[in-house]
């Protein structure tokens, strides 16, 4: 089913989406680094109403604008695999680039070839 926001919310994304470079940043490149860096923390992006929470047992939960998150989550040579399903709009699986700089981390998609979002740990 088709949300009439998640047109909206793609371009907003693209439009908070920067190509990753050092700038501070430092890749977390280990299932536990990553675990002890958003374990227990919600990620959010405050202007899309974009809150995630990343679970050891591999789950993901959160909301959207509005509408709910879930999906599934594992660690592959170094990188963040997830797979999502927003409120019935699959979100296919994609590896992520992972770095963190204080209580932002950055996923960028395509193993770190792509897009990058940017993330406050709260």
């Amino acid at each position: 089913m088709f949300r009439p926001y998640f047109a909206f919310l793609i371009l907003l994304l693209s439009l908070v989406a920067l190509p990753a470079r050092a700038d501070g940043y430092e890749r977390i490149a280990t299932r536990e680094d990553f675990l002890a860096a958003v374990g227990g923390r919600d990620m959010r992006i405050g202007l899309l109403g974009i809150t995630l929470n990343v679970q050891p047992d591999g789950s993901i939960i959160g909301n959207a604008m509005g509408w709910a998150v879930t999906g599934s989550w594992e660690w592959q040579d170094g990188f963040f695999c997830r797979e999502m399903d927003w409120s019935g709009t699959p979100i296919p699986m994609n590896c992520q680039l992972v770095e963190r700089r204080g209580d932002d981390i950055r996923f960028t998609v395509d193993k770190g070839k792509g897009d990058s979002a940017r993330f406050a740990l709260r």
